[in-house]
């Protein structure tokens, strides 16, 4: 993809981590909190970060360096979300303006805006990359055709709070949804119903899944849980010592990542154990969102300070 968008400054390196680890990469350009980030498949052109901000704006990045390569600006109020699809050329945002949009990922343009009757908070893709997913404030899920963005979406509903996550899982026909309640919840989107629910003992704060479609990650409380994509059975449940509101999980290192509410750090730990294995100190704000590269070699962090750090992920060294 090509550069787009308003001119922003480049990366740069900072020293501020404690450990003996190489310094993360600092990514400015945002004014305000990230609440979400994501990486996208390896395409022919690598892998790109994609981020929404609270200023309005989502950013596209290439995904190893972080350098900036465009800003998708055109929304009239926060981005609560930014995806790219499969192949890394389409972009869909959603926001507080009451819209989701499609974007060309190459251009930087609008293709289309999906107009929602309040804020929208999620805006996915299917895995096919036929259908874009939307969630937010209504309560809903909608369905939108994609070769047919004019027509009338399909509609889930059932949720009781606002829909802030939505993950497509290997089958087609089921996604996962994540909002303020108990459980996050697996649609069947052949019969626009709730078919089972993922239990939770708190309401569930963020929904993620591994960058291979195998495991999904549940943050509620102080508990990781992480289920099956395949037969959403529960495989690994940590109880941690402090409230988490973001998680990431990465099968090939075998070790999932958080942010909180309640502090500035990013927190890397084992998935079999439980322990922490990695303290990153940096930001200047709580960590509102985290995700692995497509390797598990990095992870990124975006915070209320407005920035997004890329951290190395550095096998923790075993001791005889």
């Amino acid at each position: 993809p090509g550069h787009f968008g308003e001119q922003e400054k480049g990366f740069q390196r900072m020293n501020e981590q404690k450990q003996t680890r190489l310094d993360p990469i600092v990514c400015p350009g945002h004014s305000r909190p990230v609440p979400d980030i994501d990486y996208s498949k390896v395409t022919d052109d690598g892998y790109f970060l994609i981020s929404s901000c609270l200023d309005g704006k989502a950013m596209m990045r290439e995904g190893t360096t972080g350098d900036w390569i465009g800003s998708f600006i055109g929304h009239k109020g926060a981005v609560w979300c930014a995806r790219l699809n499969a192949d890394a050329t389409l972009c869909a945002t959603a926001a507080a303006d009451f819209t989701a949009k499609l974007w060309c990922a190459i251009t930087g343009d609008v293709k289309h805006s999906f107009a929602h009757k309040h804020i929208v908070k999620s805006a996915v893709f299917s895995a096919d990359g036929n259908s874009l997913f939307t969630g937010g404030a209504e309560k809903k899920v909608r369905i939108f055709d994609l070769g047919k963005p004019d027509a009338e979406p399909l509609i889930m509903e059932g949720s009781t709070s606002s829909v802030s996550y939505i993950i497509p899982t290997l089958d087609p026909n089921l996604i996962v949804t994540g909002a303020a309640e108990a459980g996050a919840r697996v649609w069947d989107v052949r019969t626009l119903t709730t078919v089972r629910t993922l239990v939770t003992e708190k309401e569930v704060a963020c929904t993620s899944i591994s960058q291979d479609g195998s495991v999904i990650s549940c943050s509620s409380g102080n508990t990781v849980q992480m289920f099956s994509a395949a037969n959403f059975e529960e495989i690994k449940s940590h109880s941690l010592p402090n409230q988490i509101d973001c998680v990431a999980y990465h099968p090939a290192t075998k070790h999932f990542v958080t942010g909180s509410d309640s502090e500035l750090w990013v927190r890397a730990y084992d998935f079999e154990t439980g322990h922490e294995v990695a303290c990153n100190k940096g930001h200047h704000g709580p960590v509102r969102s985290v995700a692995f590269n497509p390797d598990g070699s990095n992870y990124a962090s975006g915070s209320e300070d407005g920035t997004i750090r890329i951290w190395e992920f550095a096998a923790p060294s075993t001791t005889a």
